[in-house]
């Protein structure tokens, strides 16, 4: 699984980061960055979750 996130639509709200911390981080200019792309099977649960939670629906997943 890959996650992927659309620049243009995050808003940094962090959500996802509180969510899965393993994969996701804001960086110094308040950007997303996502730490591992390719998602472990043992942070698949929390990744799913975190995408679904995304206020701006910037986060996808490819299975």
């Amino acid at each position: 699984m890959r996650v992927r996130v659309d620049p243009l639509v995050c808003e940094a709200n962090g959500v996802c980061v509180g969510l899965a911390p393993e994969v996701f981080d804001l960086n110094d200019d308040d950007e997303l960055e996502i730490l591992k792309p390719d998602v472990p099977a043992e942070e698949a649960d929390r990744v799913r979750h975190a995408v679904r939670s995304c206020p701006k629906a910037a986060l996808a997943l490819e299975e």
